[in-house]
């Protein structure tokens, strides 16, 4: 139950999320919500969304998260007729076109009621969505990345061959440009004829072609032909490809971090190790020791490590939160930033320095510490050039 409002004050605002009814991440922001005395946040189901306008609640803090996990809601956004099987990989520009038509309609909404603020950029979420776009704004700001393969889009796998050969690649990542928790992601070695391609795509031969589905089990396709028809598939709807920098290793295991920058602070660090090159947690790797990882980098270099996430998410700064891939050198020395996630806030167990889990953190920033009537939004400054 929500405490009275203390009398002669105004209540906290109202929150609305576009989200997806009985989903895990609702159910999370919601017991925090409640756990803080705020407000029972509204839920703007995203199939609404997906479907057409939606109505605002007039002075509401309106969030949105991940659309992912309900089939209606994927096959509304790529505008298909028939039901999506949710495992295919394919149509990720599609859903992309009608995830930013989404976003549109949803800063329309929220303009036209009145007092209502949006606590994530609408046009700031569909560029952290966009691999290509988000890696140049980083590149651009100075943001440590993973070289582009030169030469602009690829357009198959023969021109990409080509291509790694001319500018003495031979290891690189494709990634769909649309694409989230590593659905399509590729790590590609090639040596003349000699192949290996590293992902959890599962390829299909049929007689209408190919088709490619994600799958829990991550495998190596070492035939050229099976690569050049995952590759051709997958650079159908676009793709950015990017050098494989080698990683730092702790316990025999490979391993990146995701950080969780709220309100431009570094506040949940999540250590991620496999024996591959794919650390995805869903995908079989696991969480590692973060003291341990600090222990060895020493608190400078974290620290820097933490800087560089922050300066990432700074390029968005309209933006509460956002979640940075960060990978790490060998010598624990360099980071870069392979991927900024809108919606990569999900991280049950993990807990900020003051004890509080990644949805409170930003109940927190969205509420800052105020006499009862005075609860507003928490401004970001900027900590990157856009």
């Amino acid at each position: 139950m929500n405490p009275r409002p203390h009398p002669g004050r105004a209540a906290a605002p109202a929150i609305a999320v576009v989200g997806v009814p009985g989903g895990r991440r609702l159910e999370l922001f919601g017991a925090a919500a409640r756990a803080a005395g705020l407000p029972e946040p509204v839920v703007l189901p995203w199939r609404e969304l997906a479907a057409g306008p939606v109505a605002v609640p007039p002075g509401a803090l309106v969030r949105v998260d991940s659309p992912g996990g309900e089939p209606e809601t994927e096959r509304l956004l790529r505008g298909l007729k028939r039901p999506l099987d949710p495992h295919r990989v394919e149509g990720t520009a599609a859903w992309y076109a009608g995830f930013r038509a989404a976003l549109h309609r949803l800063a329309a909404a929220a303009a036209a009621a009145p007092g209502a603020r949006l606590v994530q950029d609408p046009a700031e979420l569909a560029v952290m969505c966009d691999k290509r776009a988000c890696q140049q704004r980083l590149g651009e700001a100075g943001v440590p990345v993973p070289p582009a393969l030169p030469g602009g889009p690829v357009s198959g796998y023969a021109e990409l061959r080509r291509r790694m050969a001319e500018h003495g690649r031979p290891r690189v990542f494709v990634k769909p440009a649309h694409g989230s928790s590593a659905s399509g992601v590729v790590a590609l070695t090639a040596w003349g004829e000699r192949v290996r391609a590293t992902t959890s795509v599962e390829l299909v031969r049929t007689p209408a072609g190919v088709e490619l589905y994600n799958n829990l089990r991550v495998r190596t396709y070492t035939r050229p032909h099976d690569a050049a028809a995952l590759v051709d598939a997958l650079c159908a709807d676009g793709v950015r490809v990017e050098g494989w920098l080698p990683k730092a290793s702790l316990d025999g295991r490979t391993i990146d971090l995701r950080v969780l920058v709220v309100a431009g602070r570094a506040t949940h660090t999540v250590v991620r190790a496999a024996t591959g090159p794919i650390t995805n947690l869903h995908l079989g790797a696991e969480r590692g020791d973060p003291a341990r990882l600090r222990a060895a980098m020493g608190a400078g270099r974290w620290r820097s490590a933490l800087a560089v996430a922050e300066r990432a998410a700074g390029c968005f700064p309209a933006t509460l939160h956002a979640a940075v891939d960060l990978l790490v050198s060998p010598c624990l020395r360099r980071f870069a930033v392979c991927e900024v996630n809108a919606f990569g806030d999900l991280l049950p167990g993990v807990l900020s320095p003051e004890g509080r889990d990644s949805y409170a953190e930003q109940l927190h920033a969205m509420y800052p510490s105020a006499p009862p009537g005075a609860l507003q939004v928490r401004p970001r400054e900027p900590v990157c050039t856009p």
